[in-house]
Order: structure tokens, then C-alpha cells, then sequence
């Protein structure tokens, strides 16, 4: 059932908030919560994406957008990523994506639960971080050493 604005609801749906990030960042954040037995449905999501982005964008994919629970907008300040509610209706977990035009990285019926626990999101988004400085510093050593 469409509610408008292109989100998608079904009944006994669970509310989420979105949580987008930087396509590298986020999907080194999938393996890590993975291994975790950590991770909820994870969306494609559009690469327009500012500090008030409602991951509504054009689908672009070069960011990833992690579905949370409601409530996590309000207190979401992870600098390089955005949280943010849905407009009007809140996002539910449904079959379809959430979000008109969008697809799924990590569909519902792979994920470990309804949406991904954001304290657990946070931790590995910062793990993420530091492994891609670390293979950045890795990088620029060995381009140094030529």
C-alpha cells in the first residue's frame, strides 16, 4: 500500500528512521555487521545527499541508507552522515522498499532483524572509518616507497 510520498506501508509494519552514509563507509559497515549478526535491511540510495536529506533522491547509489529505529533522528550526530524521519507517515519494513525508486542492498528477509540497532550502526560506522584511513595511510606509504 503506497501512503503517499512514495513510501511504501503494509500492515503490522515496524516505523524506522534512515540512516545514510557514504557508499564505502556503509558497506564496510555491512561486513562488519554482518559478522555481528547485527544488521538490518540496508537501501541503495541516492548520491545528492546532504545534512537534510530525505533519501529521496534519484537513486543514484553512492550512498547506502541503513533503516533504524523510529526515535533515532532525534538524536543522530555522527558527522559524514545524515538520520533522518520519515515525512509525514513514518518508513515501515516492508517487501518493497520503503522509498519510491530505491532497491534494496540488503533486503528484509536477509537481515537479522527489522531494522539495524543504532548504537551497534554507530560503533561499526566507526570501525568503517578508521579502516579506510588505515588502508588510505596503507596506500599512500607504499606509493611513497616507489
Amino acid at each position: 500500500m503506497d501512503a503517499g510520498l512514495g513510501v511504501r506501508t503494509v500492515s503490522g509494519g515496524v516505523p524506522c528512521d534512515l540512516v545514510t552514509v557514504p557508499a564505502r563507509q556503509g558497506l564496510e559497515a555491512v561486513d562488519i555487521l554482518r559478522l555481528r549478526d547485527g544488521l538490518g535491511p540496508v537501501l541503495l540510495c541516492d548520491g545528492d545527499a546532504d545534512e537534510n536529506d530525505d533519501g529521496a533522491g534519484d537513486g543514484g547509489g553512492d550512498r547506502l541508507g541503513f533503516l533504524v529505529p523510529p526515535g533515532t533522528a532525534a538524536c543522530w550526530d555522527l558527522p559524514g552522515s545524515a538520520c533522518t524521519q520519515t515525512p509525514g507517515r513514518p518508513r515501515t519494513v516492508a517487501q518493497e522498499p520503503p522509498l519510491a525508486g530505491r532497491d534494496w542492498l540488503v533486503p528484509p528477509e536477509w537481515a537479522y532483524g527489522v531494522a539495524t540497532d543504532a548504537s551497534l550502526l554507530r560503533a561499526a560506522l566507526g570501525e568503517a572509518a578508521r579502516t579506510i584511513a588505515a588502508a588510505g595511510r596503507s596506500e599512500s606509504a607504499d606509493a611513497d616507497g616507489d
